[in-house]
């Protein structure tokens, strides 16, 4: 037979205390002495007692659940983000609800509403790079529910965002390569459309303009963040007459593309071709040529997104604050574009 649940009833019987006083202890209200709510945890414990979650979040209006929206949960970036998230907020009795938009904005908004119809107590997204309509957006501010746009933002009044300072990315990364000689520097933009790879993109030109270098549009090529799309990128920028002598990806995985097909075509890197790549994933370290990368400090950026959200629902009341966190950008130097370390070979 189904074993009855215990209750805040059986827990008073035993104690002979009030059923009112148990569940003050339980929800660790401050009138209640300190050694009544821990004799109250401790028998709870013991009597295997489990909380009504639902029936203490339709008295409080709080689920302590909260949404979290990204492009894809297998990329490091995004799971190192997700762990920052979860790191904040468990602590403050917060779980977390995962979702993946797989770059579909019909699947970001069919889950947007999933969450909404959850009850859920905030959200925290990376937009999809199809999303066009903010309609979905919309409606969760027009719930009171909080959103914490992370990396990929939309400009919205009142919602706060946590992102990397892309455009200071692209140029340093740019600059680096300069510095090491090169003047035909290749880009692999990743899809302008996304206000991320647009302003990698415009770092990349400022840093041109500021050491006098000509911008060259036949050295920009668009690319997928895919090994295939890093392989594609460099058979094209080969059949130009007057080839890069270095390349600037938006993306690791592209990054890593272009240098198999370069030491395909016997190319020497870094002394015929410095390659600098973006994201700094694990891999980048422990290839056999380590690649130089831009780290965007994900955990981090989980973190402060998180510490964001806090202040918003701190005491009983969603606080209509508005913060704009732009992360600085770390450039990891390595082998792949590093030519002042084969004068100590």
């Amino acid at each position: 037979m189904k074993k009855d649940k215990i209750t805040i009833y059986d827990i008073s019987k035993k104690l002979n205390i009030s059923a009112a006083t148990v569940s003050r202890a339980l929800n660790n209200n401050p009138k209640i002495s300190e050694k009544t709510r821990a004799l109250v945890a401790k028998t709870a414990t013991e009597m295997n007692y489990k909380q009504n979650r639902l029936a203490q979040a339709l008295k409080n209006g709080r689920t302590n659940n909260v949404g979290i929206i990204v492009p894809y949960i297998n990329r490091s970036f995004f799971s190192s983000i997700i762990r920052g998230i979860e790191e904040e907020l468990n602590p403050n009795g917060y779980h977390v609800i995962i979702c993946q938009s797989h770059e579909e904005e019909e699947n970001e908004i069919q889950q947007l509403n999933t969450l909404l119809n959850t009850q859920i107590d905030g959200i925290f997204m990376s937009v999809s790079k199809t999303t066009q309509t903010t309609d979905h957006i919309r409606k969760a501010l027009e719930e009171n529910t909080p959103i914490v746009f992370f990396d990929r933002k939309l400009e919205f009044p009142g919602v706060s965002s946590v992102v990397l300072d892309d455009f200071k990315a692209g140029f340093i990364a740019t600059e680096h390569l300069i510095n090491e000689g090169c003047n035909r520097i290749a880009h692999l933009s990743g899809d302008i459309n996304l206000e991320i790879y647009r302003n990698r993109f415009e770092g990349y030109k400022s840093a041109l303009k500021e050491y006098n270098i000509a911008y060259d549009k036949n050295l920009v090529i668009q690319t997928s963040s895919k090994i295939e799309s890093g392989i594609q990128a460099v058979t094209q920028l080969w059949e130009l007459e007057n080839k890069p002598d270095a390349i600037f990806s938006a993306g690791d995985y592209a990054a890593l593309g272009a240098i198999q097909e370069l030491k395909n075509r016997k190319i020497k890197i870094p002394e015929d071709v410095c390659v600098v790549g973006f994201s700094n994933e694990p891999f980048t370290k422990y290839m056999e040529l380590p690649i130089t990368s831009i780290d965007q400090t994900p955990q981090m950026m989980g973190k402060i997104a998180a510490q964001v959200f806090l202040e918003q629902v701190k005491g009983n009341q969603t606080i209509s604050i508005e913060k704009k966190v732009v992360l600085a950008p770390e450039l990891f130097i390595r082998e792949s574009s590093n030519r002042k370390l084969l004068k100590f070979k």
